[in-house]
Parts: structure tokens; C-alpha cells; sequence
């Protein structure tokens, strides 16, 4: 099971009118420990960060399952909060358990969309509690090393 990491790098950044301004960027990386996040974060941003930089931050994210997607347009993540529901057949009460989950989409309805077909072999009940956009622009999952 994937342990994933929101890891922020802050670096001055040329924009687009020629000015530099000083930004923060967050991403996801799999990784087994912190160490091994932030190095793995690193070989993924270096080459594409010019100057001097620092990791900002970097901590344990409670993302359970990401649901990419391979449309070009999606480029922005939605954080989906799902709460799953089961009933206990000896109390007879019902139990709700509530997962975050990453989902790639262009924009919210999309981002529902993409949930629900992600969703849609689930054999328990379940029903979306909460989407939000957040500022993560990639994420890095494990790659085997040869």
C-alpha cells in the first residue's frame, strides 16, 4: 500500500511577464520514510527549479487511493472525501468511515465525474461528503530502480 508525502519546495520563479517572484509548490511522492521522500522529491524537481531552493515542507499525507486520469485536460487534484457506509449485523448500527481521495479532473463537475467512475465497481455504499482543488500540482509515485 502506498505511504504518500505532501512535499513543498519554495524557489523563485520567472513568470511570465519576466519577473521573479518567490513561490511555494506542493507535490506527492511515495515513499517509505521522510528521508526517502524528500530524496526522491528532489531528483524529481531539480532539474526543473533554477537557483537556490529549500524544501518547505514535508509531512504524511491521509490520502488513502488516487484515481488519475488520462485525459490531458485534467491537470489540477481534487481532494475527495468519501464516507463509506456499513451496517454491523449484530448491533444492527450503522457505521460510517470517511477516506480521503485524491482525484485528477480539469475542474470540479469533471472531478465528480471521475470519482464516481472510479467508484462505480464498489460494492458497498458510499457517498462524497466533501471535494476541494487543492495546490498540488504533481505527484511522483514509486518507480521500480533498475
Amino acid at each position: 500500500m502506498a505511504q504518500w508525502f505532501e512535499c513543498k519546495i519554495r524557489f523563485d520563479k520567472t513568470m511570465d511577464d519576466g519577473k521573479i517572484k518567490r513561490v511555494t509548490e506542493a507535490y506527492m511522492v511515495d515513499a517509505l520514510t521522510f528521508t526517502e521522500a524528500e530524496r526522491r522529491f528532489l531528483e524529481e524537481v531539480e532539474p526543473y527549479v533554477s537557483g537556490d531552493y529549500e524544501v518547505a515542507d514535508i509531512k504524511k499525507s491521509k490520502v488513502a487511493e488516487l484515481m488519475t486520469s488520462n485525459d490531458a485536460n485534467d491537470d489540477r487534484w481534487y481532494k475527495a472525501k468519501v464516507t463509506f457506509i456499513t451496517l454491523d449485523e449484530k448491533t444492527a448500527v450503522e457505521k460510517r468511515t470517511s477516506q480521503n481521495i485524491l482525484v485528477q479532473a480539469q475542474n470540479l463537475k469533471t472531478a465528480v465525474t471521475n470519482l464516481e467512475k472510479g467508484m462505480a465497481g464498489t460494492m458497498g455504499d458510499w457517498e462524497l461528503t466533501a471535494m476541494n482543488e487543492t495546490a498540488i500540482l504533481d505527484i511522483f509515485p514509486y518507480k521500480k530502480e533498475d
